[in-house]
């Protein structure tokens, strides 16, 4: 409390450095667990004696655990905390990659799964803490900077991974990220008491439970142009995520480590988006039509790769990877806004995870729809273009249908 004029008047609570700190750390620990795969693939895949490609399924498969964990972990924030929820999820992160680590066909398999399950919570819980500690001045930006974890962690392992990988090989590697998660665990234990409060003992944990949110999503006609938005935006952006390193490798004959350079900075072009759009959506245009621009933009990015030749140099392909990535992973931030203004009045949490649900099921389907029209055309370009004309679609979609007085 403080005295103003001798008026007392409640203190507004500051920014809430010290959980965005904690939430961005876990946040950005588990994409790189996910994100470290398809830096890996190019090695990896040889010892598994599986195509390099094959990683689209390895993605889907992790994607599908996130679908479980995602819509689950409400009820289990609500009873245990999301403290420990968090720490959970990175436990599981560490088992997912030791299974993968042993190369054993079907524990891989169950390993991406298991790290699918650790990645799917950390977006629910971590928006319970931020609700919680952010003053309402400053809730769109806090939520802003927490999402750039994703993109800094794909930046992180496209960066670390390929040196990880030359001195220590894949599965050590594997196991180097997993044992970071669990480190990442024990130091947020000291936390729990500030944030694992007011726990509900009868929070419900049954899948039944957690589809409430999906059906939501399903009976509000606003609600389901966001979903099948995130199905298509979000297939776009786990096809520059999962297969931009192998593409590079194959394609252009990139060494490992340019080619993880390459997708660093497609991450942190992304994060440069995420936190422009978000600005650009608040002040200058409707957030509908950003999304709108984004899709067109990043569809054009995908067509474009029908002009990619070996002949490019390396500093142009550092800037068509900065601009794939500032679009098609940079919309995330733009869309959650644009989710919770659709939401029913008191149903913002429901309503963004019942959309997240859709984001994962486009991330879980288009890698392996990725493979089969590789399969088909044996071109890279030809099946980043076949995924960049739905994003177009969109895009235009978005305009023709946006309500006059949307804001």
């Amino acid at each position: 409390m403080r005295r103003n004029g001798g008026c007392e008047a409640v203190e507004q609570p500051s920014f809430p450095w010290l959980p965005l700190a904690v939430t961005l750390a876990i946040q950005t620990l588990v994409a790189v667990a996910v994100y470290c795969a398809p830096v890996m693939a190019p090695v990896a895949a040889r010892e598994l004696q599986l195509p390099p490609s094959a990683i689209g399924w390895f993605i889907a498969i992790v994607y599908l655990g996130s679908m479980v964990g995602s819509v689950t972990a409400g009820g289990w924030a609500a009873r245990f905390g999301p403290i420990r929820v968090s720490q959970v999820g990175l436990a599981l992160c560490l088992a997912g990659l030791g299974l993968a680590a042993s190369a054993v066909l079907p524990l891989v398999i169950l390993g991406a799964f298991v790290v699918g399950l650790g990645y799917g919570p950390s977006t629910p819980a971590s928006s319970q803490i931020l609700m919680r500690a952010s003053p309402p001045s400053s809730i769109a930006f806090t939520f802003s900077i927490k999402q750039t974890g994703v993109p800094l962690g794909g930046a992180i392992a496209g960066v670390a991974v390929p040196a990880l990988v030359l001195a220590a090989g894949w599965r050590s590697t594997a196991i180097v990220i997993g044992l970071a998660c669990l480190a990442l665990a024990l130091a947020i234990e000291p936390w729990r008491g500030r944030y694992d409060r007011a726990l509900d003992a009868r929070a419900p944990l049954s899948l039944v439970a957690a589809a409430a949110p999906v059906l939501l999503v399903l009976r509000a006609p606003n609600l389901r142009q966001m979903a099948l938005t995130s199905f298509v935006y979000g297939g776009v952006q786990i096809t520059l995520v999962t297969y931009l390193v192998t593409f590079l490798t194959e394609s252009f004959a990139l060494t490992l480590v340019l080619a993880g350079l390459v997708m660093s900075v497609s991450q942190l072009a992304s994060v440069a988006g995420r936190v422009l759009w978000g600005v650009l959506a608040d002040r200058v245009l409707a957030r509908r039509t950003m999304l709108a621009w984004l899709g067109f933009g990043m569809g054009a990015c995908a067509l474009a790769t029908l002009a990619a030749s070996a002949l490019w140099p390396a500093w142009l392909l550092f800037v068509f990877a900065a601009v794939f990535g500032a679009t098609a992973v940079g919309w995330n931030g733009v869309y959650l806004a644009e989710v919770a203004r659709r939401a029913p009045a008191g149903k913002i949490s429901e309503a963004t995870g019942g959309c997240l649900f859709f984001t994962f099921l486009g991330v879980v389907v288009t890698p392996p729809a990725f493979n089969g029209v590789l399969a088909l055309s044996a071109s890279y370009p030809l099946a980043y273009a076949a995924f960049g004309v739905p994003a177009l679609a969109v895009g235009a979609w978005l305009l023709a249908v946006r309500p006059a007085a949307t804001r």
